[in-house]
């Protein structure tokens, strides 16, 4: 596999990822919580009085602008 395919791949799992913490970062944040949500955060864990899924999105975010900067790369 070359470089650049493994990073294409990074990169929509990165998207993927995003989109989903995201969803549960709103829903938690500003939503109202995700009571009726199929999929929970889980507000059992905080830090920094903070959801963990907010922590997700962020980590998501990092990688996606890596593997996005890796494939902007001219070399």
């Amino acid at each position: 596999m070359k470089s650049k395919q493994a990073l294409r791949i990074i990169l929509v799992f990165s998207i993927a990822g995003l989109l989903f913490s995201g969803y549960l970062s709103y829903m938690e944040l500003w939503g109202g919580g995700c009571k009726n949500a199929i999929v929970q955060c889980g507000s059992n864990f905080s830090l920094f009085n903070l959801p963990a899924c907010v922590y997700g999105f962020f980590m998501y975010l990092t990688i996606f602008i890596i593997a996005s900067l890796g494939l902007c790369d001219k070399k």
